[in-house]
């Protein structure tokens, strides 16, 4: 059986803190976004104050933030703060590739 991770299309990535508002706010966003897309997207959660190493590595400078990437192609776009559904679907649209 195949994982939902190796078929994606896009992962997401949201870039957050356990004590930011804001970012339960677009974790809502994404869960209701991805949940209408399917298989083609995924996303993921990373706590900045648990893992720092990888948001400096990504250069996260404030959270809630939002990175859009194709597997294998890396990243598309990224935003910061709380976008409203019709900006992550235009965006997540935007990234998906053709066809």
């Amino acid at each position: 059986m195949t994982d939902a991770h190796e078929t994606a299309q896009l992962e997401l990535v949201l870039y957050s803190t356990s004590f930011c508002g804001a970012c339960a706010l677009t974790r809502e966003l994404l869960e209701t976004a991805t949940g209408a897309i399917g298989d083609r997207v995924t996303w993921r959660e990373v706590n900045v104050a648990t893992n720092p190493a990888e948001a400096e590595a990504n250069a996260i400078e404030a959270t809630p933030t939002v990175v859009i990437s194709r597997p294998g192609h890396g990243e598309v776009t990224r935003a910061a703060g709380v976008p409203t559904l019709n900006q992550l679907l235009g965006a997540i649209a935007a990234a998906l590739p053709a066809g």
